[in-house]
């Protein structure tokens, strides 16, 4: 049987301010590459660029850092299981962007032939069959779930 969706509101209380302004400045500077790029290279190069998951670098990092420092409070070696959640999160981001894929290529053939509704409304759900069966498919293949290290 599948989990259920669920958010898990948990670590919000365990991430310092510093961890926040880490993703603000990472995110800021990806957008900022995305936009220079843009300018220099053409809207097509800098969309490309701005597809990229832009906190994901910071959060992998922040993720790793946290879980060997919980287990390095706990008198254990956390290095792997930092490695592991940080991979799992690396994974759900790659799911996601197969799902923005997705979006991105019924957007473009839809835009130029569909009314403005049906051409925002079809990619959207597009992007959230793909994202969810991804997840799913995931799930049935046991790949990538919780291990106790």
């Amino acid at each position: 049987m599948l989990g259920a969706i669920r958010i898990d509101f948990t670590n919000l209380k365990r991430a310092r301010r510093q961890d926040y302004a880490i993703r603000f400045l990472s995110g800021g500077v990806i957008t900022m590459s995305a936009g220079f790029i843009a300018k220099h290279g053409g809207s097509s190069q800098g969309g490309l660029f701005l597809a990229f998951p832009a906190i994901l670098p910071a959060a992998a990092t922040l993720i790793a850092k946290h879980e060997c420092e919980e287990k390095t409070r706990k008198g254990l070696q956390g290095e792997k299981r930092g490695r592991i959640a940080a991979a799992l999160d690396t994974r759900g981001a790659a799911l996601g962007s197969a799902a923005m894929l997705a979006f991105a290529a019924v957007a473009w053939w839809s835009l130029p032939r569909l009314s403005p509704a049906a051409a925002v409304l079809t990619p959207t759900a597009i992007w959230a069959m793909v994202a969810v069966g991804a997840w799913v498919l995931r799930k049935k293949l046991g790949c990538g779930g919780r291990r106790r290290m």
